[in-house]
């Protein structure tokens, strides 16, 4: 998955009703937005303000001797019941850990660690505690860098991971990659990175983009 733009707009051509305000937005959706951090770095803070309708947002994480300088988790869980709560059944989780990072000049290298370590944090309980109410859950490593080598747009955008847990009895946990470089509006992502949407701030996010990992993950569990 590979995203660019060929096209130059005028900032002042979108009306003033058009904006997004974030303050607006979660002040709707009833969201403590004393309770987001705030990244002194311009890029992030505005990639913040697309993720906090859905994650929990952490600033300086270290995770594994790693420390990411944005840190965005989200759950779902999904409950059905027969005809009484208290009869319920098809009880499932559903997790996805987005880790961002800063580097100049990225190496495939650089992805390949991060491969690794979404492997680690699967085999860790603390991360990933599989069991039958396990569906899934998803490790993003995404990379904000100077520009984006085709080496390395290369690597992320063929790259795909998924692992069944017990032959899928406890559900599958995935990795996914990015790269963007904010500057050049360059971006690259691997299959199924929906999260990509909320970095690459040149474009409009669409309802359907929005929604993508969201809808993914709802009709998975509407069977």
């Amino acid at each position: 998955m590979t995203t660019g733009t060929d096209e130059t707009t005028d900032a002042n051509s979108d009306s003033d009703s058009d904006t997004f305000d974030p303050v607006e937005a979660a002040e709707e959706a009833n969201i403590d937005l004393p309770g987001v951090p705030e990244w002194d770095d311009e890029y992030l803070d505005r990639v913040s303000d697309r993720l906090l309708f859905n994650y929990d947002l952490t600033q300086d994480e270290q995770v594994h001797g790693e420390t990411f300088s944005m840190y965005a988790e989200m759950r779902l869980e999904s409950h059905k019941h027969f005809f009484h709560p208290a009869l319920d059944y098809a009880n499932h989780e559903t997790h996805e850990h987005v880790f961002v990072t800063q580097v100049e000049r990225p190496r495939v290298e650089s992805f390949e660690r991060f491969v690794t370590l979404g492997h680690d944090l699967a085999d860790d309980s603390a991360w990933l505690d599989p069991d039958e109410e396990h569906f899934g859950t998803e490790f993003t490593f995404v990379v904000v860098a100077d520009a984006v080598p085709e080496s390395v747009e290369s690597f992320v955008s063929s790259f795909h991971d998924r692992n069944l847990l017990k032959f899928g009895y406890y559900g599958h946990y995935e990795i996914h990659l990015v790269v963007v470089a904010p500057n050049r509006e360059e971006a690259a992502a691997s299959e199924q990175a929906d999260t990509i949407q909320a970095f690459t701030l040149w474009k409009d996010v669409t309802a359907d983009e929005q929604s993508g990992f969201l809808t993914r993950i709802r009709d998975a569990l509407s069977f």
